[in-house]
């Protein structure tokens, strides 16, 4: 059997009860390189066998399962952050549904989720965005032209941009193209969660300049969106005092006082 796990954003304390319970069955460990904590390893036995696939092909690393599943061994598949967001397992699947093998998906937290908890942040504030966008620039791999930066920008809701922290100068023309103000709030955090996170609030106009004052240029993701300021929203109607719900009555201004 193979587990496809989430190692979480960074923090070793980040991955899932259930991620860490596999690791600590686990014959064998594919983790992702540098981009997996490698403390997590420590959870796993004594005599299990560990791989890096950042030195390692498709080819390879499907042989290493290969390998592991008819020696009756079970494998853990360590992704970095939440394995369905820009981890590449389908690809790993269908190869696998290709030997016969079973597998089984373990979630985590992914980097977006880790940097807004550093920066205590809030996405969805009502009135100002409802809705959160994450995508990435087009690098070694293409992008749909229908998922433009520009096109994501027009809808001014919140936005998670992923493995772009080297285009940051073009990043910020395409989203002040696409309809963000340059005065938009933004922020850029290296390593989210880790113990050598960085953090910094600044503009869609200015992140560039930002990025480079503390050198950043990858393993980053990049926060945009007026939710980024944490003002001006409207409180949640959930917990108004007139607002009834299945487990709570109105109370009327009477019943208050």
């Amino acid at each position: 059997m193979v587990y496809f796990v989430g190692a979480g954003s960074g923090a070793v304390d980040l991955i899932t009860v259930r991620g860490k319970n596999l690791l600590e069955k686990a014959d064998v460990v594919i983790y992702a390189g540098s981009l997996v904590n490698p403390e997590l390893l420590q959870y796993a036995k004594k005599d299990c066998e560990y791989y890096n696939s950042a030195k390692l092909t498709l080819p390879e690393i499907i042989d290493l399962m290969v390998k592991a599943e008819r020696e009756g061994k079970m494998t853990v598949r360590l992704h970095t952050g939440e394995p369905s967001i820009y981890g590449a397992i389908r690809e790993q699947m269908d190869a696998l549904d290709e030997q016969g093998i079973a597998y089984e998906c373990c979630p985590g937290v992914s980097a977006c989720f880790g940097a807004a908890a550093s920066l205590n942040l809030e996405y969805t504030l009502p009135e100002v965005s409802q809705s959160l966008i994450i995508t990435r620039m087009a690098g070694k791999t293409s992008v749909p032209k229908k998922e433009s930066i520009e096109s994501f920008a027009a809808h001014g809701a919140s936005m998670a941009i992923y493995l772009s922290a080297g285009m940051l100068e073009e990043l910020s023309k395409r989203l002040i193209a696409g309809g963000y103000k340059n005065d938009t709030p933004c922020a850029i955090v290296y390593k989210a969660t880790w113990p050598d996170e960085e953090k910094y609030f600044c503009t869609v106009e200015t992140l560039p300049k930002v990025a480079a004052e503390h050198g950043i240029t990858k393993i980053a993701v990049v926060l945009v969106g007026d939710a980024i300021a944490q003002s001006g929203y409207a409180k949640s109607r959930l917990y108004a005092p007139e607002f009834e719900t299945e487990f709570r009555k109105a109370k009327t201004e009477a019943e208050d006082a």
